[in-house]
């Protein structure tokens, strides 16, 4: 509960007639500390009777989008009451950025719904609780406040922004075909290794019946991996190497849904070369899975992330979802990143770094894949676009001397024509 300033106005009054009374006994002085006194009750009684039986419930037909979508979520209030409600205030506190939630509704009727829907341009990845939402009310004159606060029940996973890309170089020598690697593969493929026991996780279609049938017991098959090349996409997640652009990124209030879709075209990343580090990330890795590769993904930024390499729309979604979560707050640097795992890697694999370094540690990290038989591809995050004095064209005239697959990715550019029309018109 709380107080407000027209309750001490009142109050005021109600001293002042009661010090009336006593002094001059006067009729008048009675009545009007009698009405304050009985209007202050009633006051109190009537704000707190406004948040009773109200009930908030938010619904959203998906819980689960990427940036630069449009999130809808529909906000319902209840009056389980007979007693109408003149007007309540709805807060959202949800930390979803550019949420409008909060409204003020006037003459809610009893054993009534009233409803709203919400549009978000969703700007920020990460998971966002869909709430609390605070709803208060109070007295017709203004003496009283009662609020009360409603948990968020649902949560939002905002996933990275991406494109879809229709071309990506495969750099040459890389082609399907040729012996199976001798290298156990938990997917099935069409290079059968051998059988072995059953094992509790197992999945049923793996299960080779003549086998069980002759000895008994389940069986199940075991594969090699598939001749074609792994694709392992590097993420600089070094604190020290990003940048953000001082250019303010403007958060639309979206009012009505055709106002998003007249202005869908509009929509910019946030200004900092990490995000759209992470968008690029995320669209390569979308295109390598459709293409049915098998896709790892390394980097260290608050966490280690190592995600071995596999198929399928279940791997894409795993990449996705850590995206989601990831900060550039790393300490180790893409040469050490590099360093760290290219021992383990296969050879032949292709390597996509992606990286705002415009110095030779790009060059050193080059050089040791090279050496080590990898296929590199390095995705350059211009940072004198987001107001660095270094400039990225040293660096790729470096990368191109050498016949490295290089794409550049500045500020505002459109994401999928640097990925596409940049990387494959240099390395063609």
């Amino acid at each position: 509960m709380s107080i407000r300033k027209t309750f001490w106005g009142f109050l005021a009054i109600l001293v002042a007639s009661g010090l009336g009374a006593n002094l001059t006994r006067d009729e008048f002085y009675y009545r009007v500390s009698y009405m304050i006194g009985i209007l202050i009750l009633a006051s109190f009684i009537w704000a707190f009777m406004s948040i009773k039986g109200i009930q908030i419930s938010r619904f959203a037909r998906v819980t689960r989008q990427q940036v630069g979508q449009l999130f809808d979520e529909t906000i319902e209030v209840e009056n389980e009451y007979r007693l109408a409600r003149l007007w309540l205030e709805v807060r959202d506190k949800t930390p979803l950025p550019g949420s409008s939630g909060s409204r003020v509704l006037s003459w809610i009727q009893g054993k009534s719904i009233r409803s709203y829907s919400v549009y978000t341009l969703l700007i920020q990845r990460g998971n966002f609780s869909l709430g609390p939402t605070i709803i208060s009310s109070g007295d017709p004159f203004g003496m009283f406040a009662f609020s009360k606060v409603i948990p968020g029940e649902r949560t939002l996973l905002v996933l990275p922004y991406s494109v879809d890309l229709n071309a990506f170089p495969f750099p040459s020598g890389l082609l399907p075909g040729g012996r199976a690697l001798r290298r156990r593969s938990l997917e099935v493929t069409p290079h059968a290794a051998g059988v072995r026991e059953y094992v509790y996780g197992d999945s049923l279609n793996r299960i080779h019946w003549p086998t069980t049938a002759r000895r008994d017991r389940l069986m199940v098959k075991e594969f090699d991996q598939d001749p074609l090349a792994d694709v392992w996409v590097f993420l600089d997640s070094c604190q020290n190497g990003h940048i953000r652009s001082n250019d303010p990124l403007d958060i639309p209030k979206l009012g009505q849904k055709w106002f998003w879709w007249s202005q869908r075209e509009e929509f910019r990343l946030f200004p900092s070369t990490y995000e759209y580090s992470v968008s690029a990330a995320a669209s390569i890795v979308k295109y390598f899975i459709r293409q049915g590769q098998s896709v790892g993904f390394v980097s260290v930024g608050q966490l280690y992330v190592n995600l071995p390499a596999e198929r399928g729309e279940r791997q894409l979604g795993k990449v996705l979802e850590t995206l989601a979560f990831l900060k550039n707050d790393g300490q180790l640097p893409l040469q050490g990143l590099v360093a760290s795992q290219v021992g383990y890697l296969p050879r032949g694999s292709i390597v996509v770094l992606i990286t705002p370094l415009v110095r030779d540690d790009v060059i050193l990290a080059i050089e040791e894949l090279v050496l080590r038989d990898m296929r590199p591809i390095v995705v350059v995050i211009d940072p004198h676009s987001f107001g660095s004095p270094s400039r990225a064209e040293p660096l790729i005239d470096k990368l191109f001397s050498r016949g490295i697959p290089t794409a550049v990715i500045r500020k505002d550019a459109n994401l999928k024509e640097s990925l596409e029309e940049n990387i494959t018109s240099k390395a063609a």
